[in-house]
């Protein structure tokens, strides 16, 4: 089983380590980093560089397909040469996966149309005009695509597809072994739960954003 995680300029890291740090322990797993070239990828805030093993054309047919999000995405969705590979490797993968606002990179390369898919709270409306239905669900099965809201989401959806893959028992395994057992220490994960003072300036700033990229 190969599993292929998509870097691109300027994406958030969580969204990609952390799927590949638990799908990596799957057994029998070959898990790559990818890019349109092997080399360094920088992340959204510039301050670290994953490696990319290999190029988009020397995965060609993954099993299992991880796109992450990230402020990044918005030029990646419209990458001619990022949504011929998504388009190629999806055609024969087992899973096509993504976190955050690696679900408009997906829908942008058009594997989303017409299915239920989540993103990023902040980036819901996104999917509509990309002909996906959104959710504002933390991880979304639509046949072979998941999909999983912001960033941390990523985690969950690994060990969803983990279980699916290889058992409720090797998930359990590695749920247990990361000691992955959330307890933080605010209740603001969710927009419907956090400050609406703070959801108002960051839905705010990102309309505000969304803007001067359309101009």
């Amino acid at each position: 089983m190969q599993i292929a995680i998509l870097l691109y300029d300027r994406f958030t890291s969580l969204d990609a380590v952390g799927p590949f740090e638990l799908l990596a322990r799957l057994p029998g797993a070959e898990t790559v980093l990818v890019a349109k070239e092997a080399g360094p990828v920088r992340n959204d805030q510039g301050n670290l560089a994953l490696v990319a093993d290999r190029s988009l054309a020397e995965v060609p047919r993954p099993d299992i397909l991880v796109v992450p999000g990230g402020p990044g995405s918005r030029v990646a969705m419209h990458d001619p040469e990022i949504l011929a590979w998504l388009r190629t490797a999806d055609a024969s993968s087992t899973w096509t996966t993504s976190v955050c606002t690696g679900s408009l990179v997906l829908a942008g390369a058009g594997l989303l149309k017409g299915r239920r898919a989540t993103s990023h709270w902040l980036a819901l409306d996104e999917l509509v005009p990309l002909g996906a239905e959104p959710t504002g669900e933390r991880v979304v099965f639509d046949g072979k695509y998941v999909t999983a809201a912001g960033v941390s989401s990523g985690i969950d959806m690994a060990l969803h597809l983990i279980g699916r893959v290889a058992g409720d028992a090797t998930a359990q395994t590695i749920q247990l072994l990361t000691e992955y057992d959330p307890q933080p220490p605010y209740d603001a994960g969710s927009p419907d739960r956090a400050p609406a003072a703070i959801v108002a300036h960051w839905r705010d700033r990102s309309e505000k954003v969304l803007a001067e990229q359309q101009d």
